[in-house]
């Protein structure tokens, strides 16, 4: 039995970590720079925050899943069996999923852009980290039953879609903000 589930225990886990990369700015601030230790720290969060809220059962705990009622592979079907709504946001599923990978990205190349064209450098390293994460949520839903989550290609190509926004803005951003220069 999976014994933790809901949205409480997701905001629960989504607080706690943001109090343990605040530790990890700190730790990083005095050798990294202000900015640059932010971004990473940031990075570190949002990536947590996406594995709270794709690896916590949504419904509470869900208990045994019994084996008729278990995939066997993941939905192939492009546009997939996504609800309209979400339990938190109104406004649906693939919306949200795509969302929810933006500030990943964007903080992605301002943690690790060093100059103007090392953003650039970076930048398809951080999508396919980013995809990599996503690839691996959805295996991770499939083969754990128990998390009562559903595996399905339409997640990763709208986790691809806001990762690729994220790294958009975060050129951008990194153009703009010039964070190399704050050390």
């Amino acid at each position: 039995m999976f014994p933790v589930g809901g949205v409480g225990v997701m905001l629960l886990g989504i607080v706690a970590s943001a109090a343990v990369c605040l530790l990890l700015h700190l730790a990083l601030r005095r050798r990294l720079g202000g900015f640059r230790a932010g971004s990473i720290a940031a990075f570190v969060w949002s990536l947590t925050v996406i594995g709270f809220i794709t690896l916590i059962p949504a419904n509470g705990a869900p208990g045994i899943v019994p084996a008729e009622g278990r995939l066997d592979s993941c939905s192939w079907d492009l546009g997939g069996p996504a609800p309209e709504g979400f339990w938190i946001f109104s406004g649906g599923q693939r919306l949200l999923n795509t969302v929810v990978f933006v500030p990943s990205g964007a903080l992605f190349v301002l943690a690790a852009a060093r100059s103007a064209r090392g953003a650039f450098v970076v930048a398809p390293f951080g999508l396919a980290f980013l995809a990599a994460c996503s690839v691996g949520i959805e295996l991770t839903q499939l083969v754990l039953a128990r998390l009562d989550r559903a595996c399905d290609v339409t997640d990763v190509v709208d986790n691809v879609l806001g990762a690729a926004i994220g790294v958009g803005i975060g050129l951008v951003l990194a153009l703009v903000l010039r964070p190399w220069r704050w050390r």
